[in-house]
């Protein structure tokens, strides 16, 4: 079996709360490379949001997440399906 790479996570990652509703932003990299970063949103009911494309910095990725809760509100995580960003 192939190794698992170790993972790098940015310092924008971690819990985020709005209106009552909490998710979990991972934002993260290969350890060690200059990889650009992936993003991930997990629900409490533990449904996965990914990010098809990478983005080039963490920043940049965070911003998508926070132009998202702007834009559709963070209850737009809460579904039943495991669901793929553009």
């Amino acid at each position: 079996m192939p190794k698992k790479p170790k993972l790098e996570y940015s310092e924008l990652a971690g819990e985020f709360t709005e209106d009552g509703v909490t998710v979990l932003v991972d934002i993260f990299r290969t350890a060690g490379s200059n990889e650009d970063w992936s993003m991930e949103v997990v629900t409490q009911e533990e449904d996965l949001i990914r990010w098809d494309e990478p983005f080039a910095t963490d920043r940049e990725a965070f911003d998508e997440f926070l132009a998202t809760i702007a834009r559709d509100g963070i209850r737009s995580f809460l579904d039943d399906t495991e669901q793929s960003v553009h």
